[in-house]
Formats: structure tokens, C-alpha cells, sequence
């Protein structure tokens, strides 16, 4: 097996992200690598993979396997869902020393892990992330989390996996959008870390959203490097680890005013989240107007319908306002914003009150 290795080693624990085309048809191997034996295994799987490569998943271990289909979406990232999972281990006896396996996107890895963290205070949990999104994020530094409706994520926990499998096979089967949910990420972690490693990505966008093997496997590679030594360096999000949630304030605000439609799904949110925090940033006079276009002009490059007036009316302001201040990060009445000073380097969290947040989206509305 050809592969990129990467260990993850927190304060909670210590794991391999094993990376490469085709690695998901030896998981029976990487158990055994790993020194796992579980006598049974329940597969999370999203309902819209490829069958053949589930089978030969399944295969790959010959224990008793059990499967749970869901369609994912955010509204089954629910407390709903996760007893679903949860019903299926307690009427199948399962112990501590089985194992839960997440086949699919970031939605299905949150909720799987959650799920496996709760059940009897903690089952073993691997993760195989089947969209681009999910192997460059969610599946590295132990979050889970589920929504409700006061919100996304607000209900969750710490866990980590026992390992990763990113196969990028699985990235073939998936739509452009949702590549482009993934390179989301990707280009984050160029902005709060590397800048060297935007150019690279400004140079060759079309290659790595085309997936040539090259520039995709080194572009996940890139960017699993750079969160895992942010999550290192500050596992339960104290500091440093703050600054991952860049733009994503904005644009968790975005999903939950639209009610998580379809019509905008996390990456595109994501997206849109950078390029706003990234002009609040320029209005503030933290971010030059230069470095602002070198953002704005990348994102372009990637899509040209990631403007917010393809999403938001004015009248939606106070909704997605309302949203920012209910996140999870905020302590008070006011909304924690990470800023960007420039490609490369942002800031941790700075406070703004209620009434700058509108004022800045009154005058975005009309600038863009």
C-alpha cells in the first residue's frame, strides 16, 4: 500500500491519519496494524456511496459487521439520529472493546463520534472520511458535535479516533460541489498558517479541484499538517486552536438563517465566511486593501457565485446577527470574531458589539 502517514498526538490521546488511493479495501489490515481485535463492528455509512467499496470494506474484517444507512444532511446531525446509532449497540451487546466505523462526510463523522464517545462512556471509534471536506477537517483534533435548534454544534464532546483512513478514491465519486465544500478548508488553513502554501494553491486551483493525484493528495497533506499542529499545541481549544474557527462564525450564521438548506451546504458557508471575515477585517484597517484583493481574487478563482447577495437579502441581517451571537464561542453580549492581519498570520478572538456586526452588514450589502 502506497500511503502518507501522519501521527496526531494530543493530551487526549495519540493516532495515525494514514493517506493514499485504495486504503480503505485493507481496513481489516489497519485494524490489526493498530492492534484492535474488536468482535463486533458497526459501520455508519452514508447512504449515497458506492456500494462495491463498502463491500470491500466489510470484507476486509471477518467479524460480526452491522450497518446503519443515513442520508446526511445537518438536519440528521441530531440527537435523533445519534439514538438511532446508540439503540443499535445496546440491542446488539456491544462493549467497550467493539467498534463504531464512520464511512462517510464530516456530518456523519460528528455524529458517529459523539455517538461512540457516549455510549458506555467511551467505544472505539475509527474514522474513514469519504468527502474532501472531512479529510482535511473534521476528522483530525476530536471534536463531535450534533445541532438543535438553537444552533449548530452546540451539543458535543471530545473524542478521538483510534485512527484515520483518508482514501481518496472516494473523492472521484463526488460532485465538483462538493470539492469545492472541501477546498474550503484547504484554503483556510493557507490563511492562518502558510503563506507560501496559498501561493501554491492560487498557482494550481483548477489542478487540485480537477484532482489531479499530485496536487490533491499533496494539497490534503498540507493541510492535515497544519491542523494537526494546531491541535497539538492546544487540544481543547483554550488559544491557539481559536484561530481554526476563522471565518467559520460567519459562516455557521449563514447555514443556521437559511435553516441549513441545500441551497448552501457547509464548504459554500464556509466560503463565504472567509470572504466576510476577511472584509470585516479590511473595514476595521487590520487586513490592507491588498491582501484583501489577494483573498477576494482567490476566492473568484474558485467560484464566482460566492458573494453573500446570492444568499442574503437585507432583511435576513438580523437573523444571521442573531446566530453570530448565540455561537458557542461568545461568553457575553458581545460576538468573537478571528480577524486576519494578513495571508498567513490572524488574530485570536476580538469582541464586537451587536450594533457593528449590522453596521458592518448594512455596508457590505452595499458594497458587493
Amino acid at each position: 500500500m502506497k500511503m502518507k502517514k501522519i501521527i496526531v498526538n494530543t493530551s487526549d490521546g495519540k493516532y495515525p491519519i494514514y493517506i493514499g488511493n485504495g486504503l480503505s479495501n485493507y481496513f481489516g489490515n489497519f485494524l490489526r496494524m493498530n492492534n484492535l481485535f474488536p468482535s463486533k463492528v458497526l459501520l455508519v455509512i452514508d447512504d449515497k456511496l458506492p456500494k462495491k467499496m463498502v463491500k470491500k470494506i466489510k470484507e476486509s474484517y471477518k467479524k460480526k459487521i452491522f450497518s446503519i444507512y443515513l442520508h446526511s444532511n445537518e438536519k440528521n446531525k441530531s440527537q435523533k439520529t445519534v439514538d438511532k446509532i446508540i439503540n443499535i449497540l445496546l440491542k446488539n451487546d456491544f462493549n467497550r472493546n467493539d467498534c463504531l466505523v464512520s464511512i462517510g462526510g464530516g456530518i456523519l463523522g460528528d455524529l458517529s463520534a459523539f455517538a461512540a464517545s457516549i455510549f458506555k462512556r467511551g467505544l472505539l471509534y475509527i474514522n474513514i472520511p469519504t468527502t474532501l471536506l472531512a479529510q482535511v477537517d473534521s476528522s483530525i483534533g476530536g471534536k463531535t458535535g450534533i445541532n438543535s435548534k438553537f444552533g449548530k454544534n452546540l451539543i458535543g464532546s471530545f473524542y478521538q479516533p483510534k485512527f484515520v483512513i483518508s482514501d481518496t478514491t472516494f473523492l472521484k465519486s463526488l460532485p465538483k460541489r462538493e470539492i469545492l465544500c472541501g477546498y474550503a478548508e484547504i484554503f483556510k488553513h493557507s490563511l492562518i498558517s502558510d503563506r507560501n502554501f496559498f501561493y501554491y494553491l492560487d498557482d494550481n486551483i483548477q489542478k487540485i479541484i480537477n484532482l489531479e493525484k499530485n496536487y490533491i493528495e499533496r494539497s490534503i497533506f498540507k493541510s492535515c499538517i497544519i491542523k494537526r499542529n494546531i491541535v497539538e499545541k492546544d487540544f481543547k481549544e483554550n488559544g491557539l486552536r481559536k484561530i481554526l474557527n476563522f471565518g467559520h462564525t460567519f459562516g455557521h450564521a449563514y447555514e443556521a438563517a437559511l435553516e441549513y438548506s441545500s441551497n448552501l451546504n457547509h464548504g459554500e458557508a464556509v466560503i463565504l465566511g472567509l470572504s466576510s471575515a476577511a472584509k470585516f477585517s479590511q473595514d476595521i484597517k487590520i487586513l490592507s486593501t491588498n491582501e484583501y484583493n489577494l483573498i477576494s481574487q482567490h476566492i473568484r478563482k474558485v467560484s464566482r457565485k460566492f458573494f453573500l447577495k446570492n444568499y442574503f437579502k437585507e432583511r435576513h441581517i438580523q437573523k444571521i446577527v442573531k446566530f453570530m451571537k448565540i455561537d458557542k464561542k461568545n461568553s457575553d453580549d458581545k460576538i468573537n470574531l478571528i480577524l486576519i492581519k494578513k495571508i498567513g498570520n490572524v488574530n485570536f478572538n476580538k469582541k464586537f458589539t451587536i450594533e457593528k456586526i449590522q453596521k458592518f452588514f448594512l455596508s457590505y450589502f452595499n458594497t458587493i
